[in-house]
């Protein structure tokens, strides 16, 4: 049984979701939720396999969630739900830790093979623009200014970061206490000038936006 959390502020929306998800019997929704902060909260108390998060909320957004959710469960995988396509968007998501993100205008079918598939541990982010994002961290030469200026190790965070490792993960792979991580990331999100992981759109112009490929 694949347990599943529905957080989308538009109840009609909310309920199709929920119905849909529980048509074929593999899926059970453990709980839903129309707020951001509320969902964040839930979400690790009831440790569904996937989170299924609106982008947009009244009182935050999915992205946030999927963020906050995953450094306190990095089990928990989230995909976010989008009524628009862009690199910001993506970006976004690649930094929170997201398996993926689909578009609202997703067939019903397709949404929920896409629950299936992120339950099953595959990522539905597009591994060419992952890859694009990665390589516009790691790629000296076309480096926006703000890059530049971060150490090797800093880079070396940030590469991890955008592959949506929590603080705990990164200060395994790297053997740093988890605190050095965090102060490092702190650090580097002040050189990019970015208040928090979040601020991805930020930093996804900068990286996405127009440099040659």
């Amino acid at each position: 049984m694949i347990r599943v959390f529905v957080l989308d502020d538009h109840e009609v929306v909310r309920r199709g979701l929920v119905d849909l998800l529980q048509a074929d019997g593999d899926i059970e929704v453990v709980g839903e939720s129309g707020l951001a902060q509320e969902a964040t909260r839930r979400i690790p108390a009831l440790r569904p396999d996937v989170a299924v998060l609106d982008a947009r909320l009244p009182d935050g957004n999915g992205i946030d969630v999927c963020r906050d959710v995953r450094a306190i469960d990095s089990t928990i995988k989230g995909l976010i739900l989008t009524s628009y396509e862009d690199d910001e968007a993506l970006f976004a998501a690649i930094m929170a830790g997201a398996s993926g993100y689909v578009l609202k205008q997703i067939r019903g079918t397709d949404l929920v093979d896409a629950v299936r598939r992120v339950a099953a541990g595959q990522s539905l982010l597009d591994p060419a623009v992952t890859q694009r994002v990665l390589e516009r961290i790691r790629n000296g030469v076309e480096q926006p200014r703000e890059l530049a200026s971060l150490t090797d190790q800093e880079r070396k965070i940030l590469e991890y970061v955008a592959e949506g490792l929590t603080n705990r993960e990164i200060a395994s792979r790297m053997f740093l206490a988890e605190k050095t991580v965090k102060n490092y990331v702190s650090s580097l999100l002040a050189k990019l000038g970015l208040e928090r992981r979040t601020q991805a759109a930020v930093l996804a112009t900068k990286l996405l936006g127009e440099h040659p490929h």
